[in-house]
């Protein structure tokens, strides 16, 4: 066994595993937090761009075909580093090298799909979103969206290599590739909305140039450290084999995880159209478009950490699964869960307390302040009953049960929230956001459920 096999199989299989999650999940969710201001920086800048909320409102608009390349970069990603992960803990190194170097070579496949929806598809998608009368808004949103999805390759790369190589157990470079992406995008979107020097006002444009931007800057960066750095696994084309046996089992875990994030994409989509037909004004409603995509992006910062947290112990869970070790899994979840449960019901207290100093960075009217109050008080009542339902899917995905978090996100947000929030749409728009709270109590139920009965069914054939 070589030296980075017995230091991966100590850290993993031996560690106390309190410290252990802390030293594998703080980088994971700084880099997560991080990953937050993807999300949000571009929304900040554009809502102070124009003197109106039109540039604000398109990304807005456009957010669900960002969310769908969203879910198939990172649900991809999540298959390849629990794949990864148990094939290091049942000591198959060669095979887990495998792997990896099928990841990279479907995120480049997949890239090609979303450049070609780029191309051709973002006009019609946003002009059906927006309404053909709103030319100023589909103008805003094609400029961004288009070249968001065109461009994505650094994207899909970046990613790609961060799962695998946090499989490994190394959190601090994917952190390190976060931070330079998020870092680039802050310092490029000033310069290239409003113009900056020699570089002129691009509006949307420039705020899709300088995320792309930022997201090559970090690809890069884990390019440069793959061909430097040694690691458990290696990504070559030399002896590789394509496997279709592989990609299955990528994609057993992948597909749930592309499907929960993809239904992230029709969420939006479903939610701005939901409030399209609410009996309230056109005014009222396009506000309340507005205001569900600021807290959509917001959110970000009490879910992200959390995502965070399920990056730095799957590849625990995983390797102990692998290994045979119910204990050491068991407590990794049961930790995980603790420090969920802070998180959101400290997001939860934020939001309570703090929407009116969230909704001042961007510059929104007083009009929309008060709406946004209202929305953000009632939705981040999802919070913390949110947070068992990320860890045990997490928990799922890391045993290779990934159907069970696929039918639990196709319940929340499409079986559930969509009716919910149509049904009370029609009361009013402020009674529309208590659907959210409603259908995550709901998805927690379910969790409890499936997870209870692979505890008795799967777990138990474990090790103690």
């Amino acid at each position: 066994m070589s030296d980075i096999q017995k230091k991966t199989e100590n850290k993993m299989g031996t560690k106390p595993v309190l410290p252990l999650i802390l030293s594998m999940s703080l980088p994971a969710m700084f880099s997560m937090l991080i990953q937050a201001l993807y999300n949000i920086v571009d929304s900040v800048f554009l809502g102070n761009y124009g003197g109106n909320s039109n540039a604000l409102t398109a990304v807005s608009l456009a957010y669900p075909l960002q969310l769908l390349l969203i879910a198939f970069v990172v649900g991809t990603g999540v298959g390849v580093n629990s794949l990864i992960a148990r094939r290091l803990g049942e000591q198959k190194n060669k095979e887990a090298s495998q792997v990896a170097t099928t990841g990279l070579l479907l995120a480049f496949g997949t890239w090609v799909l979303f450049a070609l929806l780029g191309l051709f598809f973002s006009r019609p998608f946003i002009t059906f979103m927006a309404g053909a009368e709103n030319q100023s808004i589909i103008d805003y949103g094609v400029d961004y969206i288009s070249i968001v999805l065109i461009f994505s390759l650094g994207s899909f790369i970046q990613v790609m290599i961060e799962k695998c190589i946090q499989a490994t157990g190394n959190m601090i470079f994917p952190m390190i590739s976060h931070l330079i992406g998020a870092i680039s995008n802050i310092v490029l979107d000033p310069v290239f909305i409003f113009g900056l020097g020699p570089v002129p006002e691009m509006g949307a444009k420039g705020a899709a140039i300088a995320t792309v931007l930022g997201q090559w800057m970090a690809m890069l960066f884990l390019l440069i450290v793959v061909c430097v750095k040694k690691f458990a696994i290696k990504f070559s084309l030399k002896n590789f084999r394509f496997s279709m046996r592989v990609i299955k089992e990528i994609y057993v875990v992948s597909l749930s995880g592309i499907v929960m994030q993809a239904i992230g994409s029709v969420l939006v989509a479903g939610m701005n159209m939901i409030i399209n037909m609410s009996p309230a004004s056109p005014d009222v409603n396009t506000a309340a478009q507005t205001i569900y995509g600021i807290y959509y992006k917001v959110q970000s910062f009490v879910f992200m950490p959390v995502f965070g947290l399920n990056q730095g112990v799957s590849p625990i869970i995983g390797y102990n699964y692998g290994a045979k070790n119910r204990k050491r899994m068991m407590s990794t979840l049961k930790y995980a869960l603790l420090i969920a449960f802070l998180i959101m019901t400290t997001g939860t207290l934020v939001f309570q307390f703090g929407s009116h100093i969230i909704l001042g960075f961007f510059n929104v009217s007083d009009e929309l302040t008060v709406m946004g109050i209202t929305a953000m008080k009632r939705l981040s009542l999802c919070f913390i009953p949110a947070s068992i339902g990320v860890i045990m899917t997490a928990l799922f995905q890391s045993v290779g049960k990934g159907i069970r978090s696929l039918l639990m996100s196709i319940l929340r947000q499409l079986v559930l929230i969509l009716p919910i929030a149509f049904a009370l749409s029609k009361i009013s728009i402020d009674t529309m956001w208590l659907a959210f709270p409603i259908a995550e109590i709901c998805c927690t139920i379910l969790a409890l459920i499936f997870y209870f009965d692979l505890n008795k069914k799967d777990f138990s054939r474990l090790s103690s």
